[in-house]
């Protein structure tokens, strides 16, 4: 098993706007795609995982869904950057859509989602990093047993200042970005 990285999407790879219910409001972070084409340069394995309970809520088509991952691999692809796994909570406990009508062990902070990418990608969770604007991305990383690491994009900054404080988890480093998130990332698994 080996060390990866998994990285929560809406506000870390992309820029947070709520639900994503139309391709246009899908726009990539300007660092994204060169972080994470340096975690491919170094052989580290990188999953996306991510709550995505707007298609639950009826928000969206699964269409959609599919559409904007899609694009997501289009303009990694244009600096040769890829991702290993896409995984996807698309439940919610109130779901309008009933097929998506569940309390799963999926949806962050749980961590159904870091089982099924470990699982997929034949992934070391204890040895792996898990990088979020959530603190329940933050949560969900450790209860699985991996670092825990904070960006300030999306909904980050706020998170660290209002929610942060209270909180008994504490990320492991708080980043301005994902490409900061990647250096220290790289530099730690090098210790």
């Amino acid at each position: 098993m080996k060390a990866g990285v998994l990285l929560d999407r809406d506000g870390t790879i992309n820029e947070q706007m709520g639900y994503i219910n139309h391709i246009s409001r899908f726009v990539m972070l300007p660092d994204a795609a060169p972080a994470i084409k340096l975690l491919n340069d170094h052989n580290i394995p990188v999953a996306v995982v991510t709550n995505q309970s707007g298609l639950a809520r009826g928000y969206f088509p699964e269409e959609l869904l599919d559409q904007v991952h899609d694009k997501m691999h289009k303009s990694l692809a244009e600096v040769a950057a890829h991702v290993d796994g896409v995984f996807i909570c698309p439940h919610h406990p109130e779901a309008k859509e009933e097929k998506y009508r569940a309390d799963c062990n999926c949806r962050k902070p749980k961590t159904g989602l870091f089982d099924q990418a470990s699982d997929a990608l034949d992934l070391d969770l204890h040895r792996s990093y898990m990088v979020g604007d959530r603190w329940s991305d933050l949560k969900a990383a450790v209860q699985c047993g991996a670092v825990p690491v904070l960006v300030l994009t999306g909904y980050g900054a706020g998170d660290f200042e209002y929610i942060g404080p209270t909180q008994d988890v504490q990320p492991a480093y708080v980043a301005g970005n994902l490409t900061e998130a990647v250096e220290w990332i790289i530099a730690d698994m090098a210790k």
